[in-house]
This record gives C-alpha cells, structure tokens and sequence, in this order.
C-alpha cells in the first residue's frame, strides 16, 4: 500500500500512527494517541482521537466525532481507550466515546458496523460484529451489543443492559431491560389520525366549502363505525364532487402499508 495521504489543511498529532494506504481529509483531525490501520479514510472535518486503535478500512465521515472523552462525571483526565476493528463506517455527527476507569478503561467495536448519522456509542460499551444503529440510536455507558443486533432510529438503550444476537430495536425504542437474542423488540405504536389539517390548510387558501367536504370525510374515515371499504363508499356517494376527497380516496386505495386512522 501506498503512504498515507494527509491533506495539507488537515491536522495530526505527533503521536498519532498512520499505517500505509490511510486518507486524511481537509480539516480532518487526527487526537494523540490514535492508531490508524491500513485503509482506513476521514473525509473532511472527520475527528478521531486516542488514546485509541483502529483496523483496517474503517471510514469516517464528515463531522463524526470518534474517540472522545466519556461524556462521565468521574472522569478526571485518566487514560481510557477505545479498540475498533476493521471495515466499520462510522457516518455524520457519529460519536464514539472512550471508556472509563470504573467500567474498565475500554470501549471495543467489533468489524463492519454501521453506525448511521447522529448515532453515539457511550463509554465502556461493547459492540459485537456487523451490527447496524440506524440514525439517532444511542448507547448509554456499560451497554454490550451483540452480533448483527439491529437498534433502530432514536431508539436508546439504558447503561448496563445487554442486547442479544440478531436481536432488532424497533424505531423510537426506549430499552430499560435486556433483549434476548433473535428477538424482535418495539414500543407500542399509538400513532393516529386527528382529521382534516384544517388550520393549515385555511392558511394555504382552501375555500371553507373544501374544508366542509375533507372534514366529512375524515369523520366517516376515522371517526364513524364503517371500515375504510365501506367510508370509501360513503365519501364516493356523498363527495363525489370534491377534488380534494378524490384525490383522498386514490392515496389511499393506493397504499401498500394501510393508513394512519
């Protein structure tokens, strides 16, 4: 492999170690005491610090924030480290921190993770292989994710709970227990519709009689004893000469993944 390539614009620490083939990009920084494999790229403005050691081909994109100190409170400055292994992508806005004395000292990513944007990895946390934390996942300190766990947007996971193999952390999951391995685990959706947008749709200019004719429809859609077949028929026979309510029934005659009523 070739020597690394650091762009002028970028800084990094003389104490850093890049292996062969390593790419920093403009206004990249790479911290003291960081250790880079061979392949491994930082685009523009990536931060990756240390004390840590990276594998190989691990890509940082713009923004993350990778091997910072333990957002704890009794962590006063000691030496903590992060271990990352090889093939992990780490997206925008990411953050990984170092572990704490008290946790053990380490944070440890296992290979080919996918940390999407805004996800964080808190302190002495334990990440298995080629798991996925979709966008805004968070960790707290002292979480241990097993292989090819899946934790869905926004969802978060209590410090010291475990997540099993295979397991999947639906969207917007608050996890206070442990998630058995191959589980599917989600919070319960209570999701629904509260009828016409009618104030927003008053400001956008809608005469009041399209107003009348799509709060008519909401209320046989969400709000009568019908199933939506038969509001369908309903609205069809009582509107059929609103656009609005046309346009209405073809979405959702339409749709793959039914409706929110």
């Amino acid at each position: 492999m070739s020597k690394p390539e650091i762009h002028p614009q970028a800084v990094v620490s003389a104490t850093a170690k890049l292996a062969p083939g390593v790419k920093v990009g403009a206004y990249a920084v790479v911290g003291d005491g960081a250790e880079l494999g061979e392949g491994c790229v930082l685009q523009p403005h990536a931060s990756v610090g240390g004390p840590a050691k990276y594998g190989r081909s691990n890509v940082f994109y713009s923004f993350c924030a990778v091997g910072g100190d333990p957002q704890d409170y009794t962590f006063q400055g000691e030496r903590t480290e992060l271990v990352v292994g090889d093939g992990n992508i780490f997206r925008e806005y990411v953050t990984v921190s170092r572990g704490t004395k008290k946790g053990g000292g380490i944070t440890r990513i296992g290979n080919e993770n996918f940390f999407l944007a805004y996800s964080h990895v808190g302190h002495d946390d334990q990440i298995g292989n080629q798991t996925l934390f979709v966008n805004g996942a968070t960790l707290a300190g002292h979480v241990a994710v097993d292989d090819f766990a899946t934790i869905g947007s926004f969802s978060v996971v209590h410090q010291f709970c475990r997540v099993g193999r295979y397991a999947y952390v639906g969207a917007c999951t608050v996890i206070v227990q442990d998630v058995p391995p191959f589980s599917r685990v989600v919070t319960e959706r209570e999701t629904r519709s509260f009828g016409a947008n009618s104030i927003g749709l008053e400001r956008k200019g809608f005469s009041k009689e399209r107003l009348q004719a799509l709060d008519h429809a909401f209320r046989l859609l969400s709000r009568s004893k019908m199933n939506t077949t038969q509001a369908l028929a309903e609205m069809r026979s009582k509107l059929a000469g609103s656009d609005d309510v046309q346009e209405l029934i073809r979405f959702i005659e339409s749709a793959e993944r039914g409706i929110v009523k």
